[in-house]
């Protein structure tokens, strides 16, 4: 069934929440964490979401879609009713483990004000303790579809009793595959509850989910993911492919965070060393790394103790990071939405930000037809290092050595040789008698031949020869 459609941008970015009926508990949670003003989306949605229809609604990445769907669960699970185990009030689905703790992050203080648990399940790490919370009973569960079909298949979950789902960043989850796993948990959530579906973009996979799961949803599209950011400006630096590493050092080393992406893991792990080798605080972010290592990282970068994140598209959804100052396109991505995500990490809610990409000759057609899709008109500068650009784009003292930190080399231990006796214990020494050995075929003498006496020299030189095997076996 079609789904209803309101005017895009017809709402007023001046609402409190208070006047778009949000109960008060939950309003003065949110102006504790300094939340008084409504963003279009939330302005937009929170009528109908609040009033219990089911609602889609499109905007593109830091336009406000967590609070524009954890504002009507909460107020719905505001409603008295029986905490059991295993068996959750509310569902949010996102596609990553960072969104996930993203989410539950922001929904900590809701939660607090109406004494609710919320509990998080995915993947990366052991599921004891994640199942030991629902046996306790949560109010809200935040999951990955993996992790949670799994301990659905397990008997550790039932979604019997879901009053009220989301599907945050629908549009990514049909990316990685997942919608087939996310129709058959749909599948197990009463059919009468209400479903909230946010994306970026409807592609096919997405108006699927659509057209069988939400019942005669009102559809708000604030902004799509085109819509250009007035806030954000957008540079392509031609560079050689020489000059690519200290151009990029000289953007990062200034004040303020940055994000810097690359297009492979072992991409981001070894720009992450030479960063580090020219003094510039840096993390790495990226599937290759255990889930303990990836919210080390992650917190490092958001106290400030690392000021540039070198992280693979796993950070282009979801990962908000206050105050962000730019984002650089240290690889080009391969296609236009992960440019925009990519980009979305700046300029979020109003602020300002600066998204530089890196292109060499070699990407000139790519980058030119990348960004034609994305709907942006960059400024393209051919430059090299100390270009005065470098400086406009990424203003402050640099605070890093243009020099990479070296190693002090190591000194080789000194070889321990044997004391060295005297002559005349040498030569009082007893001469060993060698018995004459039996024919040999394999070492070439002739029966009755006797073996040589060792000796002064060839014993150094054995001696030698096996030091130096000894060290190169040792050494290393």
């Amino acid at each position: 069934m079609a789904a209803r459609r309101h005017p895009q941008s017809a709402f007023s970015t001046t609402s409190t929440f208070a006047s778009l009926g949000v109960p008060d508990a939950l309003v003065r949670a949110l102006a504790t964490n300094g939340i008084t003003t409504a963003f279009p989306i939330q302005a937009a949605t929170l009528p109908d979401s609040l009033a219990g229809r089911d609602v889609l609604g499109r905007g593109r990445t830091g336009s406000g879609k967590t609070y524009a769907f954890l504002l009507p669960l909460f107020t719905r699970l505001a409603v008295p009713g029986k905490r059991r185990g295993g068996r959750p009030r509310a569902l949010v689905l996102a596609p990553t483990r960072e969104l996930a703790s993203q989410i539950a992050a922001s929904a900590a203080p809701l939660a607090d004000a109406l004494s609710l648990k919320v509990h998080t399940v995915f993947g990366g790490v052991g599921a004891g303790a994640q199942i030991a919370n629902l046996r306790l009973g949560t109010d809200l569960l935040i999951a990955c579809p993996g992790r949670l079909e799994e301990l659905c298949a397990q008997g550790h979950v039932n979604l019997d009793s879901v009053e009220i789902t989301v599907l945050d960043e629908a549009d990514h989850m049909a990316d990685l595959g997942f919608l087939p796993t996310v129709r058959r948990l749909l599948d197990r959530t009463p059919r009468t509850g209400q479903r909230l579906l946010f994306s970026a973009t409807l592609d096919a996979g997405v108006d699927v989910l659509v057209r069988r799961y939400l019942t005669k949803p009102v559809t708000h599209s604030v902004d799509t993911a085109q819509s250009p950011v007035s806030t954000m400006d957008h540079h392509v630096l031609h560079v050689l492919p020489g000059d690519r590493l200290p151009v990029l050092v000289d953007l990062v080393a200034a004040p303020g965070r940055t994000i810097v992406f690359t297009r492979t893991k072992q991409g981001a792990k070894r720009l992450t060393r030479q960063l580090n080798a020219h003094r510039v605080p840096a993390v790495e972010l990226h599937g290759n790394l255990a889930q303990n290592a990836r919210t080390r990282n992650l917190a490092a970068f958001s106290d400030g103790t690392a000021t540039t994140l070198v992280a693979t598209d796993i950070a282009a959804r979801g990962i908000h990071v206050d105050e962000i100052s730019r984002v650089i396109h240290a690889d080009p991505p391969l296609e236009h939405k992960a440019y925009l995500h990519r980009s979305g990490r700046t300029a979020r809610a109003g602020a300002a930000g600066t998204v530089v990409t890196l292109m060499t000759d070699a990407q000139v057609a790519d980058v030119r037809d990348l960004t034609r899709k994305a709907g942006v008109s960059p400024t393209i500068t051919r430059l090299a290092p100390g270009h005065p650009l470098l400086a406009q784009l990424a203003p402050g003292e640099r605070t890093y050595s243009g020099v990479p930190e070296q190693a002090p080399p190591q000194r080789r231990p000194d070889r321990v040789r044997p004391a060295r006796q005297p002559r005349s214990a040498r030569e009082s020494r007893p001469t060993r008698e060698v018995a004459e050995p039996a024919a040999n075929t394999r070492s070439g003498r002739n029966a009755g031949q006797a073996r040589p006496a060792p000796t002064a020299a060839r014993g150094a030189a054995a001696f030698s020869a096996s030091s130096r095997i000894g060290n190169r076996r040792g050494g290393r």
